[in-house]
């Protein structure tokens, strides 16, 4: 593709000496696991997310996993979620032998409906697990508050929104998404805000039991070597990719304003068509576009996708299917028609690049190309 949906080449040409330095350091050293590079990354993501614990994971679904552990949920017990994201956030639930109860979205922002939780909520639910979409908060606070009507607990999934802000509208006060919830989760899949030249995920939370318990989760359930207290995974975030997350963390504040940059650019060259509706931001959230998605309105999405690709562009569709119409999660409960907006977005959202390399002039290509088919 000559515009591709990420540019990872042409960031890591930016950093690539500290990169190459820190890696060649630890092969050096032969500290691939645990070493001074995953302790140093744990502190400074704890200093930047505001949060007293940072557990690091091999992977985003298994902080999600983790977090569920940690809770000591019992077989049967729901979760509610949103079926408009990513497999992975039900997919653990699921693999615990818990219940994924599933709940549309909001219209606007495509994320969690606040309501359609409440009104979710059974004898059997436990916790609720709100996907900060794209890049923008869920309304974290109303949820909160229905958590905490209903005491339930709240693992934050912020695999595609780390480093955006929620300002809380009683108090006023601004702090990091995933430090809201009992636990918060994230991913550094290479293609994220914050990504890893490989796997990675990492899991926060500011109490203390639930930190103790999880560190022990991914250790096999280990306290002290060879003696195993709880039932446990193997989860480590290696020193190779702790390094290059310690070196891009100094840089994410920057890498969110180039794509809040570029989401401007976008939302500024389509403004005047009435087939795409551009990405709304709640007034509550920063937004730091992980992905930036359109919604199409009347228009041949397949037909625009191939128009792109012939001229080298990519894109893409967060996602194509439903979570309650996918074969793997088919339930009684959920048949077609029951959540009207994520299965509408399901049929006509589409992303465009956005990356921390885009040029207003690579912009200008990809706008002037979804402008000539749309507007035909």
């Amino acid at each position: 593709m000559k515009h591709n949906m990420v540019d990872l080449v042409g960031q890591y040409k930016k950093i690539k000496p500290e990169v190459d330095g820190a890696i060649l350091k630890i092969l050096s050293e032969a500290s691939f696991i645990n070493g001074p590079a995953v302790k140093s990354f744990q502190k400074n993501f704890e200093d930047y997310l505001g949060v007293k614990h940072v557990i690091p994971c091999a992977n985003g679904t298994d902080a999600l996993q983790v977090a569920l552990m940690a809770l000591d949920l019992k077989p049967g017990d729901e979760v509610i979620t949103t079926s408009f994201t990513f497999i992975a956030t039900a997919e653990v639930i699921a693999l615990l032998k818990l219940t994924p109860v599933l709940v549309d979205v909001d219209p606007d922002t495509f994320n969690i409906d606040p309501q359609a939780v409440e009104a979710a909520i059974t004898p059997k639910t436990k916790a609720i697990i709100p996907v900060h979409l794209f890049g923008q908060s869920a309304d974290i606070h109303t949820i909160k508050q229905i958590a905490k009507k209903h005491d339930l607990f709240v693992i934050e999934d912020t695999a595609q929104a780390v480093g955006a802000d929620f300002t809380c509208p009683e108090s006023g006060k601004t702090k990091k998404i995933g430090t809201f919830g009992h636990i918060g989760c994230t991913s550094f899949f290479p293609s994220k805000n914050l990504g890893a030249y490989g796997d990675g995920g990492a899991i926060f939370t500011n109490d203390d039991e639930l930190a103790a318990k999880m560190r022990v989760v991914v250790n096999h359930g280990m306290t002290t070597r060879y003696y195993h207290d709880e039932i446990g995974v193997n989860s480590r975030l290696d020193s190779i990719q702790a390094a290059v997350l310690d070196i891009k963390l100094k840089y994410l504040d920057e890498y969110s304003k180039i794509r809040q940059e570029a989401a401007t650019y976008y939302n500024n060259a389509f403004a005047s068509s009435p087939k795409i509706k551009t990405p709304v931001t709640a007034d509550f959230t920063t937004h730091v576009f992980h992905q930036y998605t359109l919604v199409l309105i009347d228009v041949d999405r397949e037909g625009l996708m191939k128009h792109l690709a012939d001229k080298g562009i990519a894109s893409a569709i967060y996602y194509p299917v439903p979570l309650h119409l996918q074969k793997a999660y088919l339930d009684p409960r959920y048949k077609e028609g029951d959540f009207p907006v994520t299965e509408a977005l399901s049929k006509t959202v589409i992303s465009l690049p956005i990356h921390t390399e885009l040029t207003p002039e690579i912009q200008k290509e990809i706008t002037d190309a979804v402008l000539e088919f749309v507007e035909k």
